[in-house]
């Protein structure tokens, strides 16, 4: 996702917030302090400008009310996403219902099927295994990680989650569940990222619009207060009932009496984002009875009843009835930051775990280096004790030596295979294949020390370019915004409830006339005529003869309101936390990018520091080796020197892949992760990655023997030859 750059506003400009009962003022500023002072202003005009018509209109009605004691926001370059569609895994929008009127009604009431998880691994991994080993690039490890990483994998499900919100929401349900955010951080290795702010092993961080506490020391309570919203989904109900009734004689003036009835009755109701509800009752019977004292016998009758409400005060306006509606798609608006998160996350850890492989491999071979020339300086002593040049302790000093590189070298060989095992569960989904998981893996690349471009900026114009960026920013200025949502529900809540409704109704009577119907031996109960079939209780309904009509109001007072005031303060209070938090941010930051700079600065000149110490090192040796041949220098010198190079290339070896890892931590710092090794993120979604990764600053390895895994040979413990 990429982001554009805010230009720095030259005028005053004031944003109300009238929920928050203050003013937030924006001003131009000068000097590095305006770094941390463009950003929420900016940020709220770029999401309003994005925020459905509806909420626009209403949140423009309230006036202003000035407080001198409210907070002002943060102003300062914001994260502006240019992504225009949401991120998905599939064409499938689970925003959207399944199924519809006009096309396949029965996918409404059908379950809908996800398919299973793949736990194979991607074709990709096949292509780099040659004689039984992996030859691993970077854009490889990159790509495969994209492909196959359980983290990213479970990270991909929040995107849909978060769009069955949105569905809920615009189904007019009361409250949310709540779009997962945060990291998922179960792969092991490389877990040192300052990226990981949320959540831990084996899980994301609380939902953004559920209940309860949020992260970072935030709470979440009051997310979704105010009155519920009009159910926005129009509902038909109906009721089918067959009685048959005997009672029996009770006197002269009741007699047995047999009843037969049927009731038929349907009901629609449908609310609307403007607070009004509309009910609609069609109630229908037929009765046949026989020995009562009703005058039709079948007695049709059919009655209905229109009802329209309206809310004055609590409930009432579009803009508290769609309220959860912006609050869904704030929350699907973070889950697609936190996605990209994740990526620029478990990219950086797949490159820490890479660099750390680099290492080890290259540990391996430095000390079998050390091994060899602890071999060769014990082969020479041996022969110059053979023919009286040398002292016996020389010979035991130089065994003593090599089994000291030998259990060196055991170390690295061990430490070199836990890597290899590390790398690749962050790169596979399925190590159970025993060829795969005995496959030694070979890193291809190096990295290169060819400055980047980021180096040669000022501190600052890094730290703007890591305010823009940066999706911890973009979160907590969305979260914000729904802490505003939150903050009008609650106080929308705290007006009386003052409802107008109308109604109209009628009734409609047919039938024909009850000959059963007696009173002993006096004859018929009343002298009636035939009203017809049922079409003649219908017309008799529509026909205006017997109406029913009114209108009313109803009010609700609820005395001391304890309970809307207690959410309403505590919404505020959560407000302001927020605002604490965002500007915290940008401190914390403002101090991670100027701490990976100088890191970054550090480690090249450590490497070039060891560089000159290794080439001095080497230079020693041979000079040493060179003596000891003539005579003019012992044993423990050159062993002293070799010790001296060994830690010289160790200190070499450890530099470079600190470089490497400041390096891709400086990247991730600034959120340029993605832009610098051409990722596209709905590929990385989709799980599918066509065009592998390009990285800057890495180089092919150089040629020569790959190390040998086979743990060397205990030393020898034969006993010295008698000199000559």
């Amino acid at each position: 996702m990429h982001f554009l750059r805010t230009g720095v506003l030259d005028r005053e400009r004031a944003t109300e917030c009238s929920d928050c009962r203050g003013t937030t003022r924006t001003r131009g500023a000068q000097g590095p302090a305006a770094g941390r002072l463009r950003a929420a202003a900016a940020i709220l005009l770029t999401l309003a400008a994005t925020t459905p018509s509806g909420f626009a209109q209403q949140a423009g009605t309230a006036p202003a009310r000035p407080d001198k004691a409210a907070s002002d926001l943060p102003v300062a370059p914001v994260p502006v996403p240019t992504q225009v569609s949401p991120l998905r895994t599939s064409s499938r929008d689970y925003s959207k219902p399944y199924g519809s009127w006009l096309g396949d009604p029965i996918n409404m009431y059908r379950p809908t099927t996800i398919s299973k998880a793949n736990f194979g691994n991607s074709v990709r991994l096949a292509d780099l295994v040659k004689d039984g080993k992996i030859y691993l690039s970077l854009s490889d490890a990159i790509a495969l990680a994209i492909e196959n990483n359980y983290d990213i994998a479970i990270a991909r499900y929040n995107l849909d989650i978060a769009d069955t919100d949105i569905l809920r929401a615009r189904s007019g349900a009361p409250n949310l569940l709540g779009a997962p955010s945060g990291l998922v951080t179960n792969t092991l290795g490389g877990s040192t990222s300052t990226l990981s702010t949320g959540g831990g092993p084996g899980g994301t961080t609380v939902g953004s619009g559920g209940a309860g506490s949020g992260s970072a020391g935030l709470t979440l309570t009051t997310s979704g207060a105010g009155p519920a919203p009009e159910a926005l989904d129009p509902a038909v109900t109906g009721t089918i009932q067959l009685e048959r009734q005997k009672s029996p004689q009770f006197s002269e003036f009741q007699p047995r009496s047999f009843t037969n009835t049927d009731q038929y009755n349907f009901a629609f109701n449908q609310g609307f984002v403007t607070g009004s509800s509309f009910a609609l009752t069609w109630n229908n019977s037929r009765t046949t009875c026989v020995g009562c004292f009703d005058s039709y016998s079948p007695q049709l009758l059919s009655s209905f009843k229109a009802t329209v409400t309206q809310h004055l005060l609590q409930g009432a306006g579009i803009w508290v009835n769609k309220r959860l509606i912006y609050q869904a798609e704030n929350d699907r608006r973070i889950t697609d930051s936190s996605f990209r998160q994740q990526i620029l996350y478990t990219v950086n850890q797949v490159e820490t775990i890479y660099w750390g492989l680099v290492q080890a491999y290259e540990d391996v071979q430095a000390k079998q280096r050390a091994l060899e020339q602890s071999n060769q300086l014990l082969v020479d002593n041996r022969k110059q004790y053979e023919v009286g040049s040398m002292a016996p302790l020389d010979v035991v000093n130089a065994e003593m030596s090599v089994a000291a590189d030998q259990q060196q070298l055991i170390n690295a060989q061990s430490a070199l295979n836990y890597q290899q095992q590390i790398i690749k569960q962050a790169i596979t989904r399925n190590l159970n294949d025993a060829a795969l998981s005995a496959a030694p893996v070979i890193p291809t690349d190096r990295v290169s020390l060819e400055p980047i471009s980021e180096e040669s900026q000022p501190v600052e114009a890094l730290v703007q370019e890591a305010f823009q960026r940066r999706p911890e920013l973009e979160q907590a200025v969305l979260t914000l915004r729904n802490d505003e949502i939150t903050l009008k529900g609650a106080r929308n809540a705290l007006l009386p409830t003052l409802d107008v409704y109308g109604f109209y109704s009628a009734q409609g009577i047919s039938g024909q006339p009850n000959t059963s119907c007696s009173f002993g031996a006096f004859g018929s109960c009343a002298a009636t005529t035939g009203l017809g079939g049922y079409s003649g209780a219908l017309s008799n309904l529509v026909n205006g003869s017997s109406p029913d009509k009114g209108v009313g109001f109803n009010l609700t007072i609820p005395i001391r309101n304890r309970e809307a005031q207690s959410v309403q303060e505590r919404s505020l209070m959560e407000y302001r936390q927020a605002e604490l938090q965002l500007e915290q941010r940008y401190t914390q930051i403002r101090m991670q990018v100027v701490n990976s700079m100088y890191a970054l600065t550090n480690d090249r000149a450590q490497v070039r520091s060891a560089e000159a110490a290794r080439d001095y090192a080497q230079q020693s040796l041979d000079a040493e080796e060179k003596k000891l041949h003539l005579g003019a220098s012992t044993t423990a010198n050159v062993l002293q020197q070799q010790r001296s190079l060994a830690t010289a290339e160790d200190n070499l070896i450890v530099a470079h892949a600190s470089y490497a890892k400041h390096r891709a931590d400086l990247y991730q710092m600034l959120a340029s992760t993605l832009q610098h090794y051409g990722i596209n993120l709905p590929e990385a979604a989709a799980g599918t990655v066509t065009a592998e990764p390009v990285i800057p600053g890495v180089e092919p390895a150089k040629p020569g023997n790959e190390p040998t895994m086979t743990p060397p040979a205990a030393p020898s413990q034969q006993a010295l030859p008698p000199a000559q």
